[in-house]
This record gives structure tokens, sequence and C-alpha cells, in this order.
């Protein structure tokens, strides 16, 4: 009797298979420390939240756009006048959403 095994789905197609999720949620949250994939919590009540921490969003900017502002490349921080940013620029923001559409 033979046994029948699935393909692993690659990981390109995994992406868009998870509809209705913010595609910030396939990096790690910096924040609550949620892992890639899982929905950010609240630290102290460890309650799940519908959308996910600004600070993840920035992260996942950085990592899949480069930034119109100030020309850096992804995983590169964006800067004002060489001053390294905590968060990214807002149209840094705008070109990942445009990647992601």
């Amino acid at each position: 009797m033979t046994r029948r095994t699935s393909a692993p789905m690659p990981d390109t197609l995994r992406h868009f298979m998870r509809a209705g999720q913010h595609p910030a949620r396939s990096v790690p949250c910096p924040h609550c420390g949620a892992a890639a994939h899982k929905p950010c919590r609240v630290r102290a009540t460890d309650r799940t939240l519908p959308d996910v921490h600004p600070a993840r969003r920035s992260d996942w900017a950085r990592t899949v756009a480069c930034c119109p502002h100030c020309q850096v490349e992804p995983t590169i921080a964006c800067h004002d006048n060489g001053r390294p940013r905590l968060t990214v620029h807002t149209r840094r923001y705008q070109e990942a959403e445009d990647t992601a559409a």
C-alpha cells in the first residue's frame, strides 16, 4: 500500500493564502514578542489583538520596502539628516503596502 504525502507549500504562496491578515504578521513583533504569523497580544493579559502593533508594522516596512524619502534599501533603518529613526517614514509604509498588494 502506498502512502500519499502532499508537497510542502512554498512560502511565497503561503503568504497570499493567509487571507484577512495584515502582511506585517510575516515578521515577529518586537513589542509583544509574538512569533511570525501569530497575532499580536497584550503582554499583561495575554489577550490577542485584531491588528498589529505599530513597531511590528514598522519592522515589516523596513524589511520589504525601500524608502523613497531618505533613499535607503530594505533592512536599513530610515534616517533624518544622518540620525537613525526608531520608526520608518510614512512614504515607506505606502511603498510596503504597494509591494504587498
